[in-house]
């Protein structure tokens, strides 16, 4: 029996997704402009918050909020539209993902913070990177570089816990990344 997905409003969600049997889930550069397409499209159609996400090649992982208690009409659209999309693409049949996604409850106070440095920190851990900065697929660069404007991430959450002035922020953020 499947565990109860646990949905309230203004709920933190730490979601990850794995490609089935560890493969990946992602072939190149236009499978990850679709996926962030669809993540942009889903926050247009169910109003939920990104705070932080990375795409590796055989997983990614999400801090999303859901402001209409709703995570599972959100990952429902976006795990299934990305399938769909990869197997058209390349010719696939059946499951991409392992299982269900995962969706674990974050205390935003607590743990907001930890959660975005391991997230934007991951493919440098990964060994594809030397700095978060270097890698394109994660929110890392909409932290940092206020000069993006395809961003889909909501920075502001994490951003104004370090000042409420923005330049000092992303300041203290990067450092706090990459310390």
């Amino acid at each position: 029996m499947r565990q109860l997905r646990i949905e309230y409003e203004g709920a933190f969600y730490h979601v990850t997704s794995r490609g089935n049997q560890k493969e990946q889930i992602f072939w190149d550069d236009k499978d990850r402009e679709e996926f962030k397409r669809i993540l942009k499209r889903t926050k247009e159609r169910y109003g939920y918050l990104l705070h932080a996400y990375v795409l590796m090649d055989n997983h990614y992982h999400l801090v999303v909020e859901t402001p209409y208690a709703n995570i599972k009409q959100v990952m429902q659209n976006i795990n299934t539209s990305y399938t769909v999309y990869v197997n058209r693409k390349h010719g696939r049949v059946g499951h991409l993902f392992q299982g269900r996604y995962k969706a674990f409850i974050v205390d935003k106070e607590s743990y907001l913070l930890e959660l975005g440095r391991y997230i934007h920190l991951n493919p440098v851990r990964a060994g594809v990177v030397g700095r978060p900065s270097d890698y394109r697929w994660s929110s890392y660069r909409d932290y940092v570089d206020r000069s993006r404007q395809e961003a889909i991430t909501d920075t502001d959450e994490m951003l104004d816990s370090f000042s409420k002035v923005r330049t000092v922020a992303v300041k203290k953020y990067q450092e706090f990344v990459e310390a």
